[in-house]
């Protein structure tokens, strides 16, 4: 029973680590601005639910065709923390003229 106590808070302290703090988000976010929505719109990118792994790879992909990311760790840390696949689907935009718009 002790084991697993110390597995139990040993795995809410790590996910304490690896958890973002508010400034990185929100560095991670400016960076999403003046990185991603040149070429895309940001209903795209939220509409993702990729794993870390997966969001590092589209970062990789996007750098290998060319935008510039100055601060990755920080645009990463907020990818997952918001759209990571352990995050709900959003609800597709609907109108009342069928038009996506609101």
């Amino acid at each position: 029973m002790k084991r697993f106590a110390a597995a139990v808070l040993a795995a809410f302290w790590c996910a304490a680590l690896w958890s973002a703090d508010q400034a990185t988000l929100d560095l991670g976010k400016k960076e999403e601005q003046q990185s991603c929505v040149a070429c895309h719109s940001l209903r795209l990118i939220h509409s993702q639910r990729l794993s870390r792994a997966t969001w590092s790879r589209e970062l990789d992909k996007m750098a290998g065709w060319g935008t510039t990311i100055k601060d990755r760790d920080a645009l990463l840390e907020y990818l997952v923390a918001n759209y990571g696949d352990d995050k709900p689907i959003p609800a597709p935009a609907v109108s009342l003229d069928g038009s996506g718009k609101k």
